[in-house]
């Protein structure tokens, strides 16, 4: 009787709890997690990957700096997402495609922080520089696996059409580290950057290699330099370690779309194409064989075409990355839009540098080759314009 008792007071106790405690927000409200489909063995791979992405802080005396920008991964990216104005990167000293001309004096990222008995590092007379918003996290593995081919079907260097957009790839010397991935295409001994605002990380290990010393200071074998005399140094940081970071960020699932049905995200979706948005912003691509099973010949709605495209003057920061000029972004990817201000302090803070505060001010900001599709948003309705905004935060 006294069991029967203990089990219908624990029983009443959890379902008083369950009224009481929050559920667990819905999946299609997140940005972190894994993409289904991972194996118990690569499940424990993402699962040190994340705690060596979000959990891992480090001191002085685990190698941080000298100089550094943050003292981890996850503050920039909180819950995988974009980063704040008070997380922002700042790169200087390469105004064309001959390379940065201030690598001997700390380029190409200044480290406005530092442990104690060192000077934070200054932008040098006469570079130029561009504030650079951190990303999300989401989905990488998916772009990591799309085809080069599929990228190279959607440029149009030279708008053959004539239909004024004429996307490119940042062609790029990789570092000898990186693996080309299968199916890639070499011109020029260069290959195809996807990642980073100018598309000039070839890959998650690159992009990551380079956050780990760029960002946190943190020698690797792949980037064993200290950020304050730009000697090589011992690894501070495990290979180990920098794998399973990759391997997390390669299989961190895509965003989902929310509200597909609602006639308002549909009706926002054709807006989006009648007025040409979907001629960069690329809704659909398929990534090929990947050494992960799970991102393999996958459908994904990214809403880009990973391309560089030249956005105009009032983007033009008069700093670059490999082969693209300056006022050249690359695309950057849709989803996940709606949930940015989750990580954003609850505002938007949109473009490669946070400057436009809402979707309609980063639409109005775009030039260049989409200037044409900016003066057909600026001809629709109100109702149209809100049909629009509607699917863009479904994203």
């Amino acid at each position: 009787m006294k069991k029967t008792m203990f089990i219908a007071v624990v029983l009443a106790f959890v379902a008083a709890c369950s009224k009481v405690l929050p559920g667990a927000p819905p999946d299609n409200e997140l940005l972190d997690g894994p993409v289904a489909g991972l194996t118990g063995e690569q499940h424990q791979i993402f699962l040190r990957g994340d705690v060596a992405f979000n959990d891992e802080v480090f001191t002085s005396a685990t190698g941080l700096g000298p100089l550094f920008v943050a003292t981890s991964c996850g503050s920039c990216h909180a819950g995988d997402g974009k980063g704040h104005p008070f997380t922002m990167l700042t790169r200087f000293g390469q105004t064309d495609e001959t390379g940065n001309k201030f690598l001997h004096q700390g380029g190409p990222q200044q480290q406005h922080r530092a442990i104690p008995g060192f000077e934070p590092e200054q932008i040098p007379d006469g570079a130029t520089s561009s504030k650079f918003m951190p990303p999300a996290n989401t989905g990488l593995g998916f772009l990591d696996a799309v085809p080069d081919a599929a990228l190279l079907a959607l440029a149009d260097e030279n708008d053959a059409d004539g239909d004024g957009i004429s996307g490119r790839p940042n062609w790029l010397t990789i570092p000898g580290y990186a693996d080309p991935r299968p199916g890639s295409i070499e011109k020029n001994h260069k290959y195809i950057g996807r990642f980073g605002k100018k598309a000039a990380a070839y890959d998650l290990l690159q992009q990551s290699a380079n956050a780990y010393n760029q960002d946190i200071g943190i020698s690797s074998v792949f980037e064993p330099y200290d950020t304050y005399s730009g000697h090589a140094i011992d690894p501070e940081v495990s290979t180990h370690t920098v794998q399973d970071v990759v391997f997390y960020l390669k299989t961190l699932k895509a965003p989902i779309q929310r509200d597909q049905d609602d006639p308002g995200v549909i009706s926002g979706k054709q807006v989006f194409t009648n007025i040409g948005c979907a001629k960069c912003h690329t809704p659909q691509l398929v990534s090929g064989t990947s050494a992960i099973a799970a991102l393999s010949n996958k459908t994904i709605y990214p809403y880009s075409d990973l391309l560089l495209h030249d956005m105009g003057a009032g983007l033009d920061d008069g700093y670059t990355e490999g082969s693209a000029t300056t006022a050249e972004w690359r695309t950057p990817p849709l989803w996940g839009l709606g949930l940015s201000k989750n990580s954003q302090g609850g505002s938007y803070f949109l473009l490669h540098d946070g400057r436009a505060r809402s979707i309609e001010e980063a639409i109005l900001l775009h030039g260049g080759e989409a200037n044409q599709i900016r003066n057909n948003f600026q001809q629709l309705n109100a109702e149209q314009k809100s049909q629009l905004f509607k699917f863009l935060e479904s994203l």
